[in-house]
């Protein structure tokens, strides 16, 4: 659906003011629940996917998310999650990047609907509730407008079957050069109609070119996962755009206390996945740590 720009101002100023702070304060005094993980490719110890989930098990960790489709056997991924108690909260669809749903081929976008459908599938086995997917991709090939209504037309065409195996299509703010704004984030979302599509988060990846907490507090309930990250604006300046997210956890510019509050007033219970470079036991344990600290900030 196209809009004017009355028609979006129109159909959508209120609404999203109303959805994004009637919620505010709703979680006052109300102790925080959030349950952090990793991205499985994070965990560079153990030599099978148990040993992979007991070490996180052992170190704190609620959950892991995997990546679909992938070279991973998910009756290992199952019997693991059954062994240690290890959630698989998430599924991260792995090929939006190659074959993304507002390509101007119909026949990658096809192979970007292939990919969703299979994350989506890979989730229900394993007791997911969202697939983490980036939405489009707009360059000088693939214009903000086309990327806009084909991204929306491909994801339409796979909320049927989101809804049939009760597994929701979380959405990521990357740098993608598409949906730069929270107001316009949760237009798109909404623009659905559908309780089978939301947000997934990234708290780091915003903080080059705005403030996490705005976001938090426009998208509302819309916010179905949190990414968890930093980023340097001081190493950006210095060393280079990439550079900034190679600080660790607490030690960037991410007001964590700030996202926290905002959290809190939207109600937002629920994981929370780091996605970093990982390691073995001591960098992993780290994580644990600085993610505990963040939650209590």
């Amino acid at each position: 659906m196209r809009l004017d720009r009355r028609g979006f101002l129109t159909v959508g100023g209120a609404s999203l003011v109303l959805a994004a702070y009637g919620s505010a304060g709703a979680a006052a005094g109300r102790r925080r629940r959030l349950q952090k993980a990793v991205k499985y490719g994070m965990v560079q110890e153990g030599d099978s996917v148990l040993a992979k989930f007991r070490l996180l098990k052992e170190l704190g960790f609620d959950g892991v998310e995997i990546d679909a489709p992938s070279g991973l056997d998910l009756d290992e991924v199952i019997a693991a999650r059954d062994a240690t108690g290890l959630l698989v909260p998430g599924v991260v669809d792995s090929v939006h990047w190659q074959k993304p749903l507002s390509h101007p081929d119909e026949k990658v976008r096809a192979e970007g609907r292939a990919g969703l459908e299979t994350a989506l599938r890979d989730a229900s086995a394993v007791g997911a509730t969202t697939v983490l997917l980036v939405p489009a991709v707009v360059n000088a090939e693939v214009p903000y407008d086309d990327a806009y209504r084909r991204s929306q037309a491909e994801i339409r065409t796979l909320l049927p079957l989101a809804k049939e195996l009760k597994v929701k299509i979380a959405l990521e703010n990357v740098w993608n050069q598409f949906l730069l704004s929270p107001l316009e984030a949760a237009r798109y979302v909404d623009e659905f109609e559908s309780e089978w599509i939301g947000w997934y988060l990234d708290v780091g990846n915003l903080v080059n070119y705005g403030w996490p907490e705005q976001w938090v507090r426009i998208l509302g309930s819309r916010v179905l996962k949190l990414d968890i990250k930093e980023y340097s604006r001081k190493k950006r300046n210095e060393e280079g755009l990439w550079k900034g997210f190679d600080v660790k956890l607490l030690e960037g510019d991410c007001n964590w206390p700030a996202v926290m509050k905002a959290l809190d007033e939207i109600g937002y219970e629920g994981f929370a996945t780091a996605e970093i470079p990982g390691g073995g036991r001591d960098r992993l344990a780290d994580i644990a740590s600085r993610m505990d600290r963040i939650f209590a900030s």
